[in-house]
């Protein structure tokens, strides 16, 4: 069954997951160096918090809500290597305290505001999501890369 990482416990788990990662943890697929992973996975939470990605221009913003929103509000897991969009790709090497600290503050965040916040808040990509769909987008996103490093 899917976590909800809007309770404490599930939260706290998956920052007990990231807590067993360090500088010179390896991915077990793919090429991000866990710095970078964790900056990746920052991007989701700088897409709700923070206003400094561009907003998907109209095409794209047709083929996310239409083709790809289903896939990543699935609780169907993501496959390995899976392709991303070009926000979230991190080209350039990341300190990794720093961004694990972001990281946790972000989870702890989403977690204090809790479902009702995000209940019908509009996603950058996706539009108007349930607390439902939020949760396995932020969950599902987390577990994939934190079992990438085999934590």
């Amino acid at each position: 069954m899917q976590k909800n990482i809007f309770l404490l416990s599930d939260s706290n788990e998956v920052i007990t997951r990231i807590q067993q990662l360090n500088a010179d943890s390896r991915p077990l697929w793919g090429i991000m160096a866990v710095g970078q992973m964790l900056a990746h996975c920052n991007v989701t939470y700088e897409l709700v918090f923070e206003n400094i990605h561009p907003k998907p221009n109209f095409f794209m913003g047709i083929v996310l809500k239409f083709f790809v929103k289903k896939y990543v509000v699935s609780e169907k897991p993501y496959e390995k290597s899976l392709k991303t969009a070009p926000y979230f790709m991190i080209k350039d090497n990341k300190n990794f305290e720093s961004e694990k600290l972001r990281l946790v503050n972000h989870i702890k965040k989403t977690q204090e505001l809790g479902e009702a916040y995000f209940d019908g808040k509009e996603s950058f990509s996706f539009g108007v999501l349930s607390k439902s769909e939020w949760n396995i987008m932020f969950y599902k996103h987390l577990d994939h890369h934190l079992r990438q490093f085999g934590v």
